[in-house]
């Protein structure tokens, strides 16, 4: 090859590596083309990676047909541009079975890219040919290999085959036991997956995080926080996925402390205010926890922000009941020309609902198809149901939910039945219980608060009819769940709160602090009948009972004791959105001498 030429293959490579190669495509191949080195499989072999990895496989393909002899060094290039392209990654097995049938021998670089190509596709089987053709052609004790192997596996749930390769490894690096938990996680055996990571001799911080975020995902919460705090104590730095994996559990635990100390962390690394999800995750946390100064100061001083932004906030006004406020930021949001989405309704609509507007709901449910061009989903249906009801116009609800072009789901009957025993509407809710029934004849919260809106009109024959309903159904009422995070001793306690059971209030925590509860007048849905003779009881008259308000028996000795007349801070949060209503003699003006921090929708 002349000097000549060799200086405009440098030139042409040196263009196709710099950062305006994307513009500049079409002009490199005519120079390709003019200089005759359209042949060249080296310089054919990067053309086409660049294509590659600029997404551009369509070029690629007809570049690498138009060539009459491909090397392995072009078809390793044109295996691996298919597959980073979802589309092409079918092909890129054709192109190896062409390249076999062309009597070229695969090397260490083709299989790699194969395998996650293989990946990708609907069917293992793809990749078990693959996999036979590494173990055929000799290159099984490649590292590279191995790993896309176990990958191969892991991606479709095949841990059994991905088990024996990693059990062949006689080195096994921190990828491939990531891909092994991530593997065994992802098929539902978490505890599989962390047998693994306890096993795990150096791990990364991607290590930690998905671990962490397969405990949360599995439910595990408080496994997932135990194991974050691990994680802290060992030094291992926090990165943005860490901050976005952990709030949301701290925020279902109510674990405020631990939320706090990842805040701090974010502040001094600046990650929340160049961050946009850990800024969003710190807004969704405090608004959760019902601190929303703190949640609104952290959004105000974001450096930059989405959509998703301003719809937690958003939510988050709702959620704590300041509908108002969140109308507000809404129409702000709306000056600012931020593009508005279906769950930026969601929330606006959940603020109306806690505001009383509307009007203002109405408004603005009719601009989603109007103005905005989006069409109202299930959820805003939702909420414009919870609007309606909360202002008792439950048959304006009922026919909204009738004129819908989508079949309801229980979600909208739910939020009627539950306006009908606020507004003592016995009709509505029994005809949205018998949706109820046909949609989930097993879900107990339907039948209990049917059976509340009969005790309260004093109907006690229909609430033992409702009680023999639900046993010849064999449904069981679910316990309530809260996390209580006290004196800095996180518990979980399912709680079995009976108004009249002196022994469940003996033992509640409310009175190990000597806080005593006199003069209580039980509403009429706490009083649960159980003999013929107590069908009616007198449920005005007044008992001396101690009420359990929080209840955490098998609390581990607690360091300070506090005096009477201190405030004890206890953190609340339950694991299902309840309403509670609070009234005069209700036990709670006395209880409120507890420092409470409730995070709860509806209160």
């Amino acid at each position: 090859m002349s000097r000549s030429s060799i200086e405009i293959e440098r030139k042409l490579l040196r263009l196709l590596h710099g950062h305006k190669t994307r513009t500049r495509l079409t002009q490199i191949h005519a120079h390709l083309l003019r200089h005759n080195l359209h042949h060249s499989n080296q310089l054919l072999s990067h053309f086409v990676s660049v294509c590659g990895s600029l997404n551009r496989t369509v070029y690629a393909a007809k570049i690498f047909n138009q060539t009459h002899n491909p090397n392995i060094l072009l078809f390793n290039s044109m295996i691996k541009g298919c597959s980073l392209n979802a589309s092409f990654r079918e092909k890129s097995i054709h192109l190896f079975v062409s390249m076999k049938v062309r009597g070229i021998c695969p090397d260490e670089y083709t299989f790699a890219p194969l395998l996650k190509a293989c990946c990708g596709l609907r069917e293992v089987k793809f990749g078990e040919f693959v996999h036979g053709e590494v173990i055929r052609s000799g290159f099984e004790r490649f590292g590279s290999i191995r790993i896309g192997v176990v990958e191969l596996y892991t991606s479709f749930g095949e841990m059994e085959g991905a088990m024996k390769v990693f059990d062949e490894m006689g080195q096994r690096n921190v990828v491939v036991w990531n891909l092994m938990i991530r593997g065994f996680c992802k098929r539902g055996d978490v505890d599989m997956g962390l047998c693994l990571f306890r096993k795990m001799s150096e791990r990364s911080v991607v290590t930690w995080n998905s671990m962490i975020s397969y405990l949360a995902r599995s439910g595990r919460d408080g496994e997932a926080l135990r194991l974050f705090c691990e994680m802290r104590d060992q030094g291992v730095e926090l990165d943005e996925a860490t901050v976005v994996t952990v709030l949301p559990v701290c925020a279902r635990l109510g674990a405020v402390d631990v939320g706090q100390s990842i805040h701090l962390h974010a502040e001094s690394s600046r990650l929340y205010r160049e961050v946009v999800p850990v800024g969003n995750a710190l807004v969704d946390f405090y608004c959760k926890c019902g601190i929303l100064e703190t949640a609104s100061k952290v959004f105000n001083e974001m450096g930059k922000k989405n959509v998703v932004s301003w719809n937690v906030m958003i939510s988050g006004l709702a959620f704590n009941g300041r509908g108002e406020l969140g109308v507000d930021l809404f129409e702000q949001m709306t000056s600012e020309g931020v593009s508005r989405n279906d769950s930026t309704f969601v929330g606006v609509l959940a603020c109306c609902a806690h505001a009383g507007l509307v009007e203002k709901a109405w408004e603005l449910f009719g601009s989603m198809t109007g103005k905005h061009q989006i069409e109202p989903k299930l959820e805003h249906y939702g909420c414009m149901v919870d609007v309606l009801g909360r202002c008792g116009r439950m048959r304006e609800a009922y026919d909204l939910i009738r004129s819908m072009n989508k079949n309801p789901n229980a979600a909208l009957w739910g939020a009627l039945l539950s306006s009908c025993r606020t507004h003592g509407d016995v009709e509505l809710a029994e005809h949205s219980v018998n949706e109820l029934i046909k949609l989930e004849p097993h879900n107990s919260g339907n039948y209990v608060l049917l059976s509340n809106i009969y005790a309260e009109g004093g109907r006690w024959d229909d609430v033992e009819k409702v009680r023999v309903l639900m046993r010849d159904k064999s449904v069981k009422k679910s316990p309530g769940q809260s996390a209580v995070e006290s004196l800095q001793i996180p518990q979980s306690e399912i709680q079995h709160i009976h108004a009249l059971e002196s022994e469940i209030a003996r033992d509640s925590w409310v009175s190990f602090m000597n806080l005593t509860l006199s003069n209580y007048v039980a509403s009429p849905c706490s009083v649960s009948p159980k003999k013929e003779e107590d069908v009616k009881p007198d449920i005005t008259k007044k008992e001396p009972v101690q009420e359990a308000i929080v209840s955490q028996p098998n609390v581990p000795a607690i360091q300070k004791i506090p005096k009477a007349e201190e405030k004890l801070p206890v953190s609340m949060k339950k694991e299902e959105p309840v309403k509670v209503n609070i009234g005069s003699g209700s036990g709670v003006d006395v209880a409120s001498k507890l420092e409470l921090y409730i995070g709860e929708r509806g209160l």
